[in-house]
């Protein structure tokens, strides 16, 4: 199979990819034509069909369809330009080869969160921590096998995981070197500030927002999972369980970007610093791996508001 990471400008391809998002658009000129996004394991490609002509069967969004085309460089991105397309046969595809997977070992990362989990001395917070990460088994094979997101950063089976870890790394590192933090509060929070995206977002191949997601949100989703969670532990202490949902509550910092409320706790600003530092920096990472590689400078990206060009090798 031809990976989509492997892609070249100028290839001629015929291969079977998942047809993640279909739109039925006009050009200017009120000519008819699809806009495509196609994905396997290794990403995703933006692909157009210019010709809707005989060689285009029926097909749908979330479909595994054999195209034929030419890989072409449009605004320093790759895009395919399709000229044929029918729906693949059971037997001509391994469905696995479509769902894009971290690339760092699952059960490596999951064990380094647990070593920092058994570091929190607080017992009510140690309790509910290894309430979700050791003993719900449920919760723990859905967070080692989830997204952190739809599109944008960490869009991936395994991504909450390597994401939750990237976050209460930097929140370790915050915790050591300004001893005024709480260690215990500020690493449960970050052990819990995304879990409301396994309810947010559906499982691969869909990976897009559930009902739950688009009403609600992963910032309420996840505060209510922990204050149900909270119910169960005796004496648990009112201060200590309003201090780390307001962590959770006010993770994305800004009340436009989504938070109810802003940090007014300084374990919830460094959360949210580590959170954005994780999530932008992987954002930059995806952004340079789609992009053609030879190319300096990547155009304007609007999460960014810049041009990105890669560094000098």
């Amino acid at each position: 199979m031809k990976y989509i990471n492997e892609l070249r400008d100028g290839e001629m391809i015929s291969e079977t990819y998942l047809c993640k998002t279909k739109q039925s658009l006009k050009t200017k000129a009120g000519k008819s034509y699809y806009s495509l996004l196609l994905q396997d394991r290794t990403g995703t490609i933006d692909a157009k069909v210019w010709e809707l002509s005989n060689g285009i069967d029926n097909f749908d969004a979330m479909d595994y369809i054999h195209v034929d085309g030419q890989i072409t460089s449009f605004q320093n991105s790759l895009q395919f330009n399709v000229k044929r397309i029918r729906k693949s046969q059971e037997g001509e595809y391994d469905p696995s080869d479509f769902v894009p997977t971290t690339e760092k070992n699952v059960n490596d990362m999951y064990n380094e969160i647990l070593a920092m989990i058994s570091k929190i001395t607080n017992p009510y917070l140690s309790k509910l921590v290894n309430s979700f990460f050791v003993e719900d088994k449920d919760f723990v094979k859905a967070f080692k096998n989830h997204s952190a997101a739809k599109t944008v950063h960490h869009g991936f089976v395994g991504g909450l995981l390597e994401h939750t870890l990237g976050v209460t790394r930097l929140c370790e590192y915050l915790a050591t070197n300004y001893p005024v933090i709480n260690r215990d509060l500020l690493i449960s929070a970050a052990l819990f500030h995304d879990i409301g995206k396994l309810d947010e977002l559906s499982t691969f191949p869909e990976n897009d927002y559930t009902d739950d997601g688009q009403l609600l949100g992963h910032i309420y989703i996840g505060t209510e999972k922990i204050s149900s969670r909270i119910q169960t532990i005796p004496n648990f202490p009112k201060s200590l369980a309003n201090e780390l949902k307001h962590c959770i509550l006010s993770h994305h910092g800004e009340l436009e970007y989504g938070s109810p409320k802003k940090p007014a706790l300084i374990e919830a600003v460094a959360l949210t610093y580590a959170d954005n530092t994780d999530a932008k920096l992987q954002t930059m990472i995806e952004i340079l791996k789609g992009a053609d590689e030879k190319a300096e400078w990547l155009g304007y990206n609007k999460f960014f508001e810049s041009n990105i060009r890669r560094s000098t090798k």
